[in-house]
Parts: structure tokens; C-alpha cells; sequence
């Protein structure tokens, strides 16, 4: 099992370097955590879009790389180009440049040209934080906003695939609502419940599932037991898997920026993964997202 950064890193090396393509990439930020990724042995980025802007920014930021460039001056034909690198096997993996967020997702989700795989595609976030001694893996807070009982199913497979990247045999999953017992009228909690009964029958393999549980129960053996719950999961929580798109989204960046931690996260579902970082990641944020997607990379 991989417990931090350091680790996930050294994984990577070890696979050695990953094809990664690149659309409209105009921002010094992602050119450093590109850059990064491929002077440490882990990714070998393709740069597609205007040649003459690329070493614009990269003189920016004063950048020297001998990252490759494939000129493509048109917004739009930029975008379809990496999705074809991977629908090719050109790239192992692609990542949202200096582009909208719907246009890569469209050309993701193309019924002719694009690479959707699986029946959803959905954020997997992994976080690194001084007081667990594991990551945290969540979803899903950034793609699906109200998700059904079969998404929610979904969003909990794809996580396992980032799961199983991280080297964890058997994934505990904490199924999250705001409170740790069933009530008809949250039907948070019965999502959870039949969820976590669907992974006690099989139906769901390989993994320990427990909910509803509240975030303080998944997290704290010692919350757990103080409020009398008895779950393997309960303190032991690898997998996180919230009720909406708000709860995610809050509790992935509450704890990235009010802790000491550190976080990737990567967009399961397609026939490679996507790497779609926020314009207000850190360059250390990217560069640790293209890390998890080059090891993710093998299972999709």
C-alpha cells in the first residue's frame, strides 16, 4: 500500500515514463508541473497548440525544456487532437490545459470520436494529511451533482481503480452521510445502507463497505466507539465516497487548505485518465495529479 506522496512518486519512477498529451497548455503553472513530471522519469508531456505561445510561456517562467510540441494554432482542434492521441495509444493519459472544462469533457464524451469507457465518468480525489496515517480517497466532487443510487455505484468503482493503483488489496470504503444511522427522510443514508449491503453480498467485490457513517465516525476509531459503532471501517477508511457534488467539493478543500496536506486528484471513466486540475492548484498540486494519473494509467 502506498501511503504518501514520497511513495507514489518513487511508484511512478519505477514505471517509468508515461505518454502525456496536452492541449492549449498556456499556463505557467502546469508548464512547471509538466516539466517536473518529466525530468523526474515519470511523464513525457506532448504540448499541442501554437508553438510561437507555448515558448511565450515557457520563457515566462522561465522554463527551459525540451518538452515536444505539436502545433495545432486552433483552440478546438487542439483539444480533439489529444483526445485522438488517446483514443490512438498515443497518450497514456490526457490533461485539461488553458481550456474549458465543458470542451474537453465533450470531446471526452464524443459518441464517434471521443474515449468514454465506462458508464460514468467521475473526480477522484486523494488527499495526504499529517493526522491519518493513509490516504484518503473521496468521491465524488467534481463531476456528478446529485447522483443517483446506480451512480453512486459507479462513482465507487471508479475510485476503486485509483484504489487498486494505490496498492491497497482491500479497499474500506466509508459511505458518508451526516449521520451514522438510516432515516428515510435523508436519503443519503439509504443509498449508504444499500451499498454497503450490496458489498456484504458480493455484488460489489473485493472490498469492506460500511455506512451511513458521519465523516467523524470514517475518520476517528475513537468518535466511532464513543458513539457505540462497531465497523471495521470506522477510523480505518481508505475510500470515501460522499452523498453529493457540495459535500465533496467542501470536504476536499477544507482539508487542502486548512491542513498541512497534499492532494491530486484525476477524472476515471474514459479510456485514459484525465488530469483536470483548477487554474488555482498549485504547481505542486499538478504535478502530484499527473503522478496518480500516470499510475492510474494501468488499470484503465
Amino acid at each position: 500500500m502506498l501511503k504518501n506522496f514520497d511513495e507514489l512518486i518513487e511508484a511512478a519512477k519505477k514505471l517509468g515514463k508515461r505518454k502525456l498529451a496536452v492541449a492549449n497548455p498556456y499556463e505557467v503553472e502546469d508548464l512547471k508541473a509538466l516539466k517536473r513530471a518529466k525530468d523526474e522519469g515519470i511523464a513525457e508531456p506532448v504540448l499541442i497548440g501554437e508553438r510561437e505561445k507555448i515558448e511565450e510561456f515557457l520563457k515566462k517562467g522561465n522554463i527551459e525544456s525540451d518538452m515536444e510540441i505539436v502545433e495545432e494554432k486552433d483552440y478546438y482542434k487542439a483539444i480533439e487532437l489529444s483526445i485522438q492521441f488517446a483514443r490512438e495509444g498515443k497518450a497514456d493519459l490526457i490533461m485539461k490545459g488553458l481550456v474549458k472544462t465543458p470542451d474537453l469533457l465533450h470531446a471526452v464524451l464524443d459518441k464517434e470520436k471521443g474515449i468514454r469507457k465506462y458508464k460514468l465518468l467521475s473526480h477522484v480525489g486523494v488527499l495526504s494529511c499529517s493526522r491519518y496515517p493513509k490516504f484518503i480517497i473521496m468521491s465524488d466532487g467534481g463531476m456528478v451533482i446529485a447522483p443517483s443510487l446506480e451512480e453512486k455505484v459507479e462513482i465507487l468503482k471508479n475510485a476503486l481503480i485509483v484504489a487498486k493503483a494505490l496498492e491497497i488489496e482491500t479497499p474500506k470504503v466509508a459511505l458518508l452521510s451526516a449521520i451514522e444511522i438510516v432515516n428515510p427522510k435523508m436519503p443519503s443514508t439509504l443509498d449508504a445502507a444499500l451499498i454497503a449491503k450490496m458489498a456484504q453480498r458480493r455484488q460489489i467485490k473485493g472490498i469492506i463497505a460500511d455506512g451511513p457513517l458521519a465523516f467523524d465516525n470514517a475518520i476517528s476509531k475513537w468518535a466511532a466507539e464513543h458513539k457505540g459503532i462497531d465497523s471495521p471501517v470506522a477510523g480505518d477508511a481508505d475510500v470515501f465516497i460522499v452523498p453529493n457534488i457540495e459535500a465533496g467539493n467542501i470536504f476536499f478543500k477544507i482539508l487542502n487548505y486548512l491542513s498541512d496536506g497534499k492532494s491530486a486528484g484525476v477524472v476515471i471513466g474514459a479510456k485514459v485518465p484525465v488530469v483536470l486540475p483548477s487554474r488555482a492548484d498549485t504547481p505542486e498540486s499538478k504535478f502530484y495529479s499527473i503522478v496518480l494519473s500516470c499510475l492510474v494509467s494501468r488499470y484503465t
